[in-house]
């Protein structure tokens, strides 16, 4: 079964569930989804589902940040409650140790060296590492990887 369909069905649980936050979250997640096929006239895959998913997952850290900063708590609780049921269609993250290693495995390969390689790697990186990582995590260890 491959993810959307997985995103349909837990989206039909969750009306009968009668769960209007998990409810509202998936729809949301499905419009994008929708909207994005619809814009590049593309079926989604799971490799694409997993992108817009940690598209969604940036807007709510951002939104619970600038929203504590504010002080409205409700609306921090709102987004930490969609931020949870996102994460859930992301597959199993890559520790530190591990981005650590893959990162120097793919410097090593490339053979490159200094921060003038950076988008080279990077570009290398992002195809072998996405979905699986924060790329906020991937971008550290590939500069601390490029300067040492």
């Amino acid at each position: 079964m491959s993810l959307k369909d997985q995103v349909t069905e837990d989206m039909k649980s969750a009306m009968r569930a009668r769960d209007s936050a998990r409810l509202s979250t998936i729809r949301m997640l499905l419009a994008a989804v929708k909207q994005k096929e619809v814009d590049e006239r593309v079926v989604v895959d799971d490799p694409a589902l997993i992108a817009i998913v940690d598209k969604l997952i940036k807007q709510r850290k951002d939104s619970i940040s600038q929203f504590g900063a504010a002080g409205r708590q409700d609306l921090v609780d709102k987004e930490s409650a969609e931020l949870l049921v996102l994460e859930a269609y992301l597959p199993q993250r890559l520790t530190e140790a591990e981005i650590t290693a893959e990162v120097a495995s793919i410097v090593s390969a490339l053979g490159v060296s200094g921060p003038g390689a950076m988008g080279k790697v990077m570009g290398e990186v992002k195809t072998k590492l996405a979905g699986k990582a924060d790329m906020g995590l991937v971008s550290a260890a590939v500069k601390k990887a490029l300067n040492s």
